[in-house]
């Protein structure tokens, strides 16, 4: 069954008066969420930095290539699938590392993992998920677990041994977030998920950050949070700290928030696996490139060393395709699914990933191409604004 026999789904239950849950159109996804969610969660999972400028650009770099259509290509059948370090895929899709999903649905990561498990398509667990990342691997399908680098090398090893005993076959190291941006969203409601103690629960059980407080955190929740704020934010890393990952963790490492073609080829020069390219969907720096603007100099720069991956801005299968065009082996979708969560937990997740691949599916054949493969920058068209 192909992934877009989901709009034939659709279509059949028409017959019976049956219309989808939720809008199918992921654009709109925003909009129906931020009526069904409380507004300080809502703001900060929709805010970005500062004004929101690289929030917008990063949509206006979708629109600024245009697919140009082939025919007669013999595209009634087509095959997404592909491998990513070591993991096969249904597609070149993954569900990025987002955190305290809890704000958003009680049932938070557990409802993502589950959804995503049923279609095969791979999560990448945040180290600030609203619970253990053991529970949530218990219930998740393929798995790569995201680390937001602790300053405790005790604590940080400890993380990575517990992801990978649970099962965990990559590492996604967020470089762009070691303390928050200026988020206005989040701050004109004073909100911040962690101080309320959510978004904490791999440090709350791991071991060695335990063994760093006089009381646990059961009975002293406050110190706890101020151990976390002082152990996860406000200190930034450097290049040669990347051996100690390898030294702790043995299967691929991958570098999230790569926008220059230079750290690019220094991450390379690292013999790290794999990039992001990110700017953390407009929520770290105000201004920044668009990261699908900064997509094609670092395929070129590193493509044939590493594999290079995309995210920021990605809302629909159209998104998806052009990123692979431009030379990204693979995508992370952020918010759509995440707004699919708030509108209806596992099910609401479940349908936008699958409304998703669909729209992928369906336009990888209408535009003439049988396999991801065959996309390529002659696929698109730079329209000028």
């Amino acid at each position: 069954m192909t992934h877009a026999h989901y709009q034939n789904e659709i279509y059949l239950r028409g017959l019976a008066d049956e219309v989808p849950p939720f809008t199918t159109d992921t654009t709109r996804l925003e909009q129906a969420a931020e009526a069904a969610m409380a507004p300080a969660p809502f703001g900060y999972v929709a805010g970005g930095a500062g004004s929101g400028d690289t929030m917008r650009a990063n949509r206006e770099a979708f629109a600024h290539w245009r697919i140009v259509p082939r025919v007669l290509t013999g595209a009634t059948t087509r095959d997404l699938s592909t491998t990513i370090l070591g993991t096969p895929m249904p597609a070149p899709v993954l569900l990025a590392p987002v955190g305290v999903q809890s704000i958003v649905h009680p049932d938070g990561e557990l409802a993502t993992a589950r959804a995503a498990a049923a279609l095969d398509v791979p999560i990448v667990l945040s180290t600030a998920s609203s619970y253990p990342l053991e529970d949530v691997a218990a219930v998740a399908g393929p798995r790569w677990f995201q680390l937001y680098w602790p300053n405790e090398p005790e604590v940080c090893a400890s993380l990575l041994h517990r992801a990978k005993a649970a099962g965990y076959t990559a590492l996604v190291v967020t470089l762009d977030t070691w303390t928050l941006a200026w988020r206005p969203r989040d701050l004109d409601t004073a909100y911040l998920p962690f101080l309320r103690a959510t978004g904490v629960a791999n440090a709350f059980t791991d071991p060695a950050f335990r063994a760093g407080l006089a009381k646990s955190p059961e009975d002293d929740p406050g110190m706890a949070i101020l151990r976390w704020v002082s152990l996860f934010t406000g200190t930034d890393k450097c290049w040669d700290s990347l051996p100690f990952l390898r030294e702790h963790w043995d299967g691929p490492i991958l570098l999230k928030g790569i926008q220059h073609a230079d750290d690019a080829r220094k991450a390379a020069d690292a013999e790290m696996d794999g990039i992001v390219v990110s700017n953390h969907g407009g929520r770290q720096v105000d201004g920044a490139v668009a990261s699908l603007d900064a997509l094609p100099e670092i395929v070129a720069a590193v493509g044939d060393r590493l594999e290079v991956l995309f995210d920021s801005g990605v809302r629909n299968g159209s998104d998806v395709l052009k990123a692979l065009a431009l030379g990204a082996k693979a995508v992370l979708l952020g918010r759509p699914y995440v707004y699919g969560l708030g509108l209806g937990g596992e099910e609401g997740v479940r349908h936008v990933i699958r409304s998703v691949l669909a729209d992928l599916d369906l336009t990888l054949g209408l535009s003439g191409n049988t396999t991801i493969k065959d996309l390529t920058p002659d696929t698109l068209h730079r329209a000028h604004r």
